[in-house]
């Protein structure tokens, strides 16, 4: 699989029960991407080629984990391009994602994206996670610094009640041996290895490491 480009089948097979609105507008995002990362890079341009497994596969493991509901309230902190928050938003559309990150330009493009495919539960701030005064009942992420410095960018921004299957908290998603930086962190966190539910070999090493609040 990996050694040829794969297409949203990938995604289909994994997650069979999609509407054929939600078949479209993951199909739709490989000219979407590859559109506007020739103009604004925001995903590397040797992996575009990867964009189902390693960027949209990738951010709906979280989806694995968990089920997000109607109404609830999801923060994505340096969203970058778009993930996890774009493929996590066409899954759960009656579940409101706010996606956050530090660079105009990569905001534009989740804006652009979002608005080509009808994604009506995004919204996208340009700045950082300690400017947003809302409060949330997750906060995801992909990877974007070590969990002790990521913590207090977002510590407070938690709805105290937990209406889904799991507490309220951080679903992160990350690779490597996590255990010290765990440790380090000084949080009660859970990994949940991906290679679980992915075959690929990308996934071997890669978690959603889940902190409840």
């Amino acid at each position: 699989m990996e050694n040829c480009i794969a297409s949203s089948d990938i995604i289909f097979d994994y997650f069979p029960d999609l509407t054929n609105q939600q078949k479209v507008q993951f199909n739709d995002l490989d000219k979407l991407y590859r559109f506007w990362n020739a103009q604004i890079n925001v995903i590397s341009r040797k992996d575009i080629d990867n964009l189902y497994v390693h960027h949209i596969l990738h951010s709906l493991a979280i989806a694995k984990v968990i089920s997000f509901l109607p109404g609830e309230r999801v923060l994505d902190v340096g969203t970058g391009g778009g993930f996890p928050g774009i493929p996590l938003a066409i899954m759960f559309p009656d579940t409101q994602f706010h996606l956050v990150d530090p660079i105009g330009k990569k905001i534009k493009v989740v804006h652009e994206i979002a608005q080509a495919i009808g994604l009506k539960n995004i919204k996208a701030t340009h700045g950082r996670a300690e400017q947003i005064h809302e409060k949330f009942d997750f906060v995801v992420s992909r990877a974007v610094t070590k969990l002790k410095e990521f913590y207090p960018w977002i510590k407070g921004k938690f709805l105290k009640e937990s209406k889904n299957s799991l507490q309220n908290g951080i679903l992160f998603l990350k690779g490597g041996d996590l255990q010290q930086e765990i440790s380090e962190s000084g949080l009660k966190a859970q990994r949940i290895p991906l290679k679980i539910q992915f075959s690929e070999s990308y996934f071997e090493t890669k978690y959603v490491v889940y902190i409840p609040q």
